[in-house]
């Protein structure tokens, strides 16, 4: 750099003098364009620089929002176009990755609760395992874990309704010894009426309610998209995966509910990185501070109330881990469920429209009559009715062969 011509530059333009580029590089010895430059770099240092306004100002706290709520760049960049963004995708996804990056440092402190406070529950959703001989079946797999010891306590059930997750809580807090004090629920329909926001309080479902009410514990809806609020179950729901292994090596539901049951038991027999202990260690001690069960009389008023389900698109109802068949034209409708002298009652609007003998290994109970009618109204609706029965009689004489696998 010469700083001579920068300084006499300097003090000609302080002095407002025009400048001879020609003039001036001829009296130092050096290039017009040097003299040139040092004009030029003063000027621009003389001028007030203007903010540079960016197209993505205007939405940086919703995008922001969007990034924390895990929704995909291009599908925040689709929204955000709509709305009248009009930059490129390529400075959307730098500020997403920078501001996901910014909160993936931040440092997270790990809160403990203290024995007996609290609970967490979850599900992990529609698992799909497969039989050794090739059937698939779809299952919900209800998560619980205690705060303070990470007890844990599994269930493997068939759909998710709000009878199956008391009747799956009880079973829970049977297995702990008692009742924490509050329990935290993502918002699922069963629980949760009206979702919590940052403007609003969650609306808890009125039934659900009554049912806390009658259990002891209080009602905590996490905000959606906040997982980490429920983290310590959240990270239980991926250990679920333990699962896949056995796609394919297991003859039945009921051999299948077996190993959930002995991951449940490995699961509380392994020490936890957070606490050093085995959650078997630390239960004995959060037992004490537990509330007491509820006496039997209210526990028998849930766990023998009617069962209440949703007739599936393949006109089945599930019981016990179990699915019986029912006539096609009670899809989407919801039917009671009672257990009779080894029986399964099935009605509607108090009207008993079905009728199955109770099988405990046989995963898929059709009736010939319904699996005649589920065929010829979508696979078979051209065929003749004969060459339907012989198909129908062939797949149950399968799902026999499968129950008694």
């Amino acid at each position: 750099m010469r700083k001579e011509v920068s300084e006499f530059v300097k003090e000609l333009q302080k002095d407002g003098i025009k400048i001879s580029y020609a003039k001036v590089a001829r009296q130092f010895n050096c290039d017009y364009r040097t003299v040139k430059r040092y004009c030029e770099e003063e000027q621009t240092e003389k001028k007030p620089r203007k903010a540079k306004v960016s197209k993505l100002d205007p939405f940086k706290s919703m995008i922001e929002e969007k990034v924390d709520a895990c929704c995909s760049y291009n599908s925040i960049y689709l929204m955000l176009r709509k709305r009248g963004y009009s930059g490129k995708y390529s400075i959307l996804a730098n500020y997403c990755k920078r501001h996901h990056d910014a909160q993936t440092r931040k440092a997270t402190i790990r809160f403990e609760t203290t024995p007996g406070l609290q609970g967490q529950v979850d599900w992990k959703e529609d698992m799909t395992l497969h039989t050794r001989s090739g059937e698939a079946i779809t299952i919900q797999i209800f998560l619980f874990l205690l705060g303070y010891s990470r007890t844990k306590y599994i269930e493997l059930t068939l759909d998710k309704s709000q009878d199956t997750l008391k009747k799956a809580m009880i079973s829970a807090f049977q297995y702990i010894g008692g009742v924490p004090k509050e329990i935290i629920f993502d918002n699922m329909k069963t629980v949760v009426d009206q979702s919590k926001t940052q403007y609003r309080n969650a609306v808890i479902n009125e039934k659900f309610y009554s049912f806390s009410k009658d259990m002891g514990f209080e009602v905590w809806a996490c905000r959606p998209y906040r997982p980490q609020t429920k983290g310590k179950v959240e990270a239980l729901a991926r250990t679920m995966e333990r699962l896949r292994p056995y796609d394919y090596e297991f003859d039945s539901i009921e051999e299948l509910d077996k190993i959930v049951n002995e991951l449940r038991d490995d699961l509380n027999a392994e020490i936890s990185k957070a606490t050093g202990k085995t959650p078997n260690e630390l239960l004995n001690k959060e037992k004490e501070y537990l509330r007491p069960l509820p006496n039997k009389d209210i526990l028998e008023s849930y766990l023998t109330t009617p069962l209440v389900r949703t007739v599936s698109k393949e006109s089945m109802i599930a019981y016990r881990k179990q699915k019986y068949s029912l006539q096609t034209h009670y899809i989407g409708k919801t039917v009671e469920l009672k257990e009779v002298n080894g029986k399964l009652e099935i009605y509607y609007k108090g009207i008993l429209i079905e009728t199955h003998e109770i099988v405990e290994h046989k995963p898929f109970n059709y009736k010939l009559e319904h699996m005649e009618e589920i065929l010829r109204s979508d696979a078979m609706k051209y065929s003749e009715d004969n060459e339907i029965r012989d198909i129908a009689i062939k797949n149950l004489q399968a799902y026999d062969a499968l129950g008694g696998a």
